[in-house]
């Protein structure tokens, strides 16, 4: 019942992609509830009170908080629909190692790109090349991360994809040009229904951030 699954998320957030497309891919009908990250719910106080962040997925009253976790609960809960992981457990262990390679290289360098300038944000392109280029020797060849089968890595990575354009923007960064196979890839996953319908528009997200730009570091 859509009543017993809630999820507390903003918009924008690349980790709560992750929860909305697991949950779509599932098939699972949520109550989606958009939070103010500047006027927190009382509600995502009292439902992830040690970090206070988003996304919060709330199933029969109970919190679980973390996006990466949230997904492996989601796949073990529901796991007759669109398996997540594998169910090798090796090829478990290496999908579970790159989401964490993901979650530590990816979001100081993010966050720092649009929120950045000078020195800081020219570190932060150094390091976010290296990423994007270590995670682009993983894809290979392949369709998606773990092989021909859509799975937790891509999930993991794909919300980044709805930010390139402005890292793009607002950093002098070039994405798109270098990494041809990692475009290719999150056109792949955009064909997906979940993906399509968790990802907000690139133009969108520029805005929101240029718009934070102007007020809090004074640039046009």
């Amino acid at each position: 019942m859509a009543e017993e699954v809630i999820l507390l998320d903003y918009w924008a957030s690349m980790f709560g992609m992750r929860t909305r497309i697991a949950l779509d891919e599932k098939g699972v009908k949520y109550e989606y509830r958009e939070e103010d990250l500047s006027n927190k719910s009382p509600l995502l106080l009292e439902m992830n009170p040690i970090h206070k962040k988003i996304p919060v997925l709330i199933h029969k009253g109970k919190p679980i908080c973390e996006s990466v976790i949230q997904v492996q609960y989601i796949d073990e809960l529901w796991p007759n629909t669109n398996p997540i992981l594998p169910s090798d457990p090796y090829q478990r262990a290496q999908a579970r190692f790159w989401v964490d390679y993901i979650d530590k290289k990816t979001y100081g360098p993010c966050k720092a790109l649009w929120s950045e300038t000078g020195e800081k944000q020219e570190a932060a392109k150094v390091e976010f090349i290296e990423v994007l280029t270590t995670l682009d020797s993983e894809l290979g060849d392949k369709s998606f991360f773990g092989g021909n089968e859509f799975g937790l890595v891509d999930i993991a990575f794909i919300g980044f994809y709805s930010w390139f354009r402005t890292y793009e923007e607002v950093a002098n960064l070039s994405i798109v040009a270098k990494f041809p196979k990692l475009i290719s890839w999150a056109q792949r996953c955009l064909k997906r229904e979940s993906v399509a319908k968790a990802l907000p528009d690139s133009d969108k997200v520029l805005k929101s951030v240029s718009d934070h730009r102007k007020i809090v570091l004074g640039l046009d």
